[in-house]
């Protein structure tokens, strides 16, 4: 597990903080665009797609700022993925980056991924 490296992305995103905060820290928010499903358990939060399911751990968080999760298997290891809110100090533009970990040869797929499923939270903050 040690041999994943990390990357990020960021993307502007149309939503006041406290609304994009909403999306991305519970698991109803979560269920709109990240997973088909996610429940959670204390910091413990299932996330399931058609024919997975994956756990992650919320290992971080700070209120209209950030969260940072481990999934199951990765424990022990500095990987993790943060979706953190960024606000541009002059044009007041939101951004929301993107920080995983991922096998180096899969970075392209991973990046594939995050595009898509922004763009499902787009379509959903009308954005």
């Amino acid at each position: 597990m040690d041999d994943k490296v990390k990357f990020e992305m960021e993307f502007v995103v149309k939503s006041s903080p406290k609304l994009l905060y909403s999306y991305i820290a519970t698991p109803s928010g979560l269920s709109e665009w990240f997973a088909d499903n996610v429940n959670s358990r204390g910091q413990v939060f299932t996330f399931m797609w058609e024919d997975s399911e994956e756990k992650a751990k919320l290992i971080s968080k700070r209120a209209n700022q950030f969260v940072r999760f481990q999934w199951e298997g990765d424990e022990g290891s500095e990987a993790y993925f943060e979706l953190r809110i960024q606000i541009d100090d002059i044009t007041k533009d939101v951004s929301l980056i993107i920080t995983d970990f991922i096998e180096e040869d899969e970075i392209d797929e991973a990046k594939l991924l995050w595009e898509s499923q922004i763009d499902d939270l787009h379509a959903i903050l009308g954005g």
